[in-house]
């Protein structure tokens, strides 16, 4: 009997929940066990879907050609993917950093250095794509856990090209973010409501700069 197995050799055929898969795979299993026909047979479910039972029907040989194939492809490191299609919605990036809202950076810090939580960081860094007209386009307001669980089927080379775009362009990122947040603390009344509790605004942007340094280091 003829199996026929679809072999991702790029990352934007591997989704952000296999690698999740693949990534709690390595945290259950001792390091010793990574070269087992164990771990090796759950890589081919993961990344191939194929049932345990018609494993047994496949050549050693081309067991490990396979997961070589499969290793060489999460070695990847992509550019910064603007927009990828899911089903009949178009996703984009967020088109400006700077005009991120403090409730969405809070989200985006909470979880981007979480590989198990990381969805909800991409749920804010991609919306669905309201309006667009060439290469410009207008995204979605972002709506909190809207899109977390959707998130977890999108192109793994959107999620390692945003986190190494974010890693990149840290530091602009770090000066540009904690002007604006600090900016928004006052508008928004920020500041009186941590003079009261006895939290200054000194203070207070001393804490968005530990937050943003501590965002660096979790992409490192």
């Amino acid at each position: 009997m003829k199996l026929k197995i679809n072999i991702p050799s790029k990352l934007s055929e591997i989704t952000l929940e296999q690698y999740q898969k693949y990534l709690q795979l390595l945290e259950d299993n001792e390091d010793e066990a990574v070269n087992s026909i164990f771990f090796r047979m759950k890589l081919l479910e993961i990344f191939c879907g194929i049932p345990y039972p018609e494993m047994h029907n496949i050549r050693v040989k081309d067991v490990e050609e396979i997961v070589q194939i499969i290793f060489d492809t999460l070695d990847n490191k992509p550019d910064l993917v603007l927009n990828f299609q899911m089903g009949d919605t178009e996703f984009g990036f967020v088109p400006n950093l700077e005009d991120m809202t403090f409730g969405e950076y809070i989200d985006l810090d909470n979880h981007i250095g979480d590989w198990k939580n990381i969805h909800k960081a991409m749920a804010v860094l991609y919306r669905p794509i309201e309006h667009k007209k060439g290469d410009k386009y207008i995204i979605q307001e972002y709506k909190g856990d809207n899109y977390h669980d959707i998130m977890k089927y999108m192109p793994l080379d959107a999620v390692f090209g945003s986190i190494v775009f974010f890693y990149h362009l840290g530091i602009d990122c770090t000066k540009g973010m904690t002007n604006y947040l600090e900016e928004q603390a006052k508008q928004e009344g920020f500041d009186k409501a941590l003079d009261i509790s006895g939290v200054g605004i000194n203070q207070y942007t001393h804490l968005l700069r530990e937050i943003l340094d501590d965002l660096k280091v979790s992409l490192d």
